[in-house]
This record gives structure tokens, sequence and C-alpha cells, in this order.
């Protein structure tokens, strides 16, 4: 990650003919909102100056409360390359404050740093994410809406001319090669149109910047080519929808505090007892990793996401999996988490259930490594393995009951967190749905 100085910024803003800048930051429900100043205003805003009205975005402030201020951070700085030669657009990342220099505490971002605290006085330096992001792409029609035809008819690892959105992916790569990012892989997904694009793992508040900055990319490049790209989790029914698996590690220094070449499997009493906090917390902090009502499609037996809680080192059916690779590159994957989570609130939840499985030198339950999925319901109670909640409104209510994960939000975004996403199942719940008109008009 390039280390930024305020004079860096004026310099490059000159030398690239930057004529705007955007000042990212995110709401609760993990939408990207910008304020565009032109080029006159950039000092200002480098100088923690800029304000804005907190009120008119999701979940902040009241009307009467609602000055605060746009903390850019440097180190974000980037000009996005598909924008004119004639004045080209940049953009900053930024922290929000209240209007008394306080951090705000309905900023996610914000807020993954007040866990990241926590994490840091019990002796780690670093929670490092490597996350995997999967998005379906389907053409656009004539008036640019987005429709359910998808481009290709591809499958897993899949090459032209089966994968026609491989044009579209190589563009998105070299986009985000040109903007920093380390891309380690690209390939087609399993279902038709869906596809993965994984990059380097980055400390905590990077990882979570690269996943908001690669969906801007995304879906700009994607329609571009004509297409739409989507992160909802699961858009049709019948295939595979699109997870966000996340590889987590914590670090002390330079040294991976979740491998012990000693270990039983090479890995640390922290990496166990993580593991261990992961699991006991998971159905309540689903309803952050996994915050549409359309994630609990995704989260069903016989499409490759996991629905139980167990772990293991040698399957793929479980929520938390070991991947081979030890040394530096000892991890943990998180299999749960979907694309549309809000990435600072879902690697804050995970974080703070990991830190208190160390905390608490928890004990994980015996590793499941036999495919969960043709287990019998008893079979499963055997092992003591539970399911993920199966719809949005019972992963609110196991959010609400647990004082960790709550704890882990704050007092302002749990309960605008949780007014947002009950008003979004009372919309679901009593709509009535094409399939209910389809069963029912006839026999009834």
């Amino acid at each position: 990650m390039a280390r930024f100085t305020r004079d860096d910024i004026m310099k490059m803003a000159k030398q690239e003919n930057v004529k705007f800048i955007r000042l990212q930051f995110t709401d609760i429900l993990g939408t990207i909102k910008n304020v565009e100043i032109p080029i006159s205003q950039l000092e200002k805003a480098l100088d923690n100056k800029m304000m804005f009205d907190g009120s008119s975005i999701q979940g902040f402030v009241r009307i009467e409360e609602s000055d605060m201020y746009l903390y850019p951070d440097y180190d974000t700085w980037v000009v996005f390359p598909w924008t004119s030669e004639k004045g080209k657009v940049a953009r900053l990342i930024c922290d929000i404050y209240n209007a008394d220099g306080t951090p705000f505490g309905g900023d996610p971002r914000n807020n993954l740093k007040r866990i990241l605290k926590e994490m840091e006085e019990m002796g780690f330096t670093t929670f490092n994410i490597g996350p995997e992001p999967e998005f379906f792409l389907f053409k656009l029609d004539q008036n640019g809406e987005p429709t359910l035809e998808l481009n290709d008819k591809g499958g897993y690892f899949d090459l032209a001319p089966t994968d026609l959105g491989e044009n579209c992916r190589r563009d998105i790569v070299l986009e985000l090669e040109e903007m920093g990012f380390e891309i380690e892989a690209s390939h087609h997904e399993v279902a038709p149109g869906q596809h993965e694009i994984d990059f380097k793992y980055a400390d905590a508040i990077r990882a979570c910047d690269y996943i908001q900055t690669f969906k801007l990319v995304v879906k700009t490049i994607a329609r571009k080519h004509g297409l739409h790209a989507t992160f909802m989790p699961k858009p049709l029914f019948g295939v595979s929808g699109s997870g966000m698996h996340c590889n987590l590690s914590l670090f002390k220094g330079s040294e991976n505090a979740f491998y012990d070449k000693n270990g039983e499997l090479q890995l640390s009493e922290n990496a166990y007892h993580f593991i261990a906090g992961v699991l006991k917390h998971a159905t309540s902090f689903t309803a952050v990793t996994n915050p549409t009502v359309n994630s609990y499609k995704r989260l069903v037996p016989g499409y490759e996401a996991p629905c139980y809680v167990a772990w293991s080192a040698q399957n793929r059916s479980p929520l938390v999996r070991i991947p081979a690779s030890r040394g530096l590159s000892t991890r943990i994957e998180v299999r749960s988490v979907d694309p549309s989570a809000n990435p600072y609130l879902a690697m804050a939840v995970l974080l703070k259930a990991g830190l208190e499985g160390i905390k608490n030198k928890m004990t994980p339950p015996h590793a499941i490594d036999r495919n969960i999925y043709v287990m019998s319901k008893e079979e499963r109670l055997e092992e003591g393995i539970v399911d993920l909640p199966s719809t949005l409104a019972q992963a609110l209510e196991l959010l609400q009951s647990d004082e960790v994960i709550v704890s882990a939000l704050g007092e302002h975004i749990i309960e605008h967190f949780v007014e947002a996403k009950e008003i979004e199942w009372d919309m679901f719940r009593t709509q009535v749905h094409p399939w209910e008109r389809e069963q029912y008009m006839s026999m009834y």
C-alpha cells in the first residue's frame, strides 16, 4: 500500500490533470456514498475541513445533528483510470467525524478501527484479510437496464468461447492493477455467468477499502461491455450463489500468530481459540455477514455454500475451512460471508468473535471431516452441528441476543442496522410473490 503525504497528493493531482475528487465513505448498509469536490477544494478537504449533511445518509443522524466532517485517509488516494484525459477524477476514502472532532459512532470504518484497537491491546499487531468476492454478469437491455439473460454458459475454470465474460473480466483485472491492486487469480465460477477475482490479502482496513473499490470497478467496467455486474448473493434459482469467502489471520509483528510448527495441524493455540470464538458466535453474526433477505436463498444445502456451524481442515462443506498453506500463509477461511455484506461491519464481527475465543481460551468442537450435506439431522445433532439461521428475521433475533456481537457494532450501528433490516424483512414478508400465485391461484 502506497504511503502518501499531503504534498504528494497535491503534486499528483496536478501531474495527472485531476479536476474532481470524490470523497468516499460507506453507509451502514454497505453502500458507497461520495461528496464530489472540484480540485480548488482539495486543500480544504486534506485539512479535514470538508463538511456534509449526515441526516441525508441512511442510518446516520437526525436533522438537528446533521453537520459532519470527512477526514480523508491520504493513503487511499487513487486516480480512476477510466476517466477523461481532459480532466480526471480521483478519490479519497474518508472517516466520518462529529462536529466536535470525535469519531462518529455510526461510521462503519471508524467502528472497525475500534475493534482493531481491542486486538492491539491483546498484543496482536495486524488482522489480515484475503477476500474472494464472486459476482454475476447479466446482459443489459436497450434501455441500459439489467436483464436475467446471462452472457455465457461457462462453468468452473472454463475458458472462452464458453466463458464470454472473459474479456470483461480481463479488463476489470487490468483496471484494478492500474489502481494498485495485486491480483492473484481470476476465473469463471461454478454457475453460468458467475466470476471470481482474488486479490492479495491486506490489513483489515485496507482489505475493506479494496472490497468497496473492487465493487465499484467491476460495475463500471461491466457496463462498458454492455453488462450488469451484481453482487446479489443468489440472483438465480437452481445454481450456486455468490459468496465472499474471507481468509483471516492474526499477526504479532512479522509472525503469523495462527502458525505453530509443533501444534496439531501446525496450528497455534491462538488459531484454535479464534476458530472456537467464530463458531460460537456464528449464528449471531450471520445477520451482518449475510444481511439481505436474498442472502438466505444462498445458505441452503446442495449449492456449495455452508449452512452448518462446523470446521475442518479437509472438507469444503463446513462454515470454517483451514486451507493447506502453513508458515506465514496459515489462515482460517470463513465461507458463509456473502458480497452484499458491509465489509467493515462483517470484519468487525468476525474479529470480535475470534478475539472473544482467544480471551476466554475457548476450545473448538472436533473437526468434521466428512460431507455434512449428506448427514441426516440426527447425525448432525449427535456431532453437535447447529444450523445457520434460515431467514433474515431469525438472524436478526440471534444477533440481538448476543452481547458480544452487539458490542462489536456499537450502540448507534446496531440500532439503525436492525431497524433498517426489520423494515426490509417486513416488506418481503408482506409482499405477494409470483411463486405464490403460480402455486395457489388455480388450486384455490
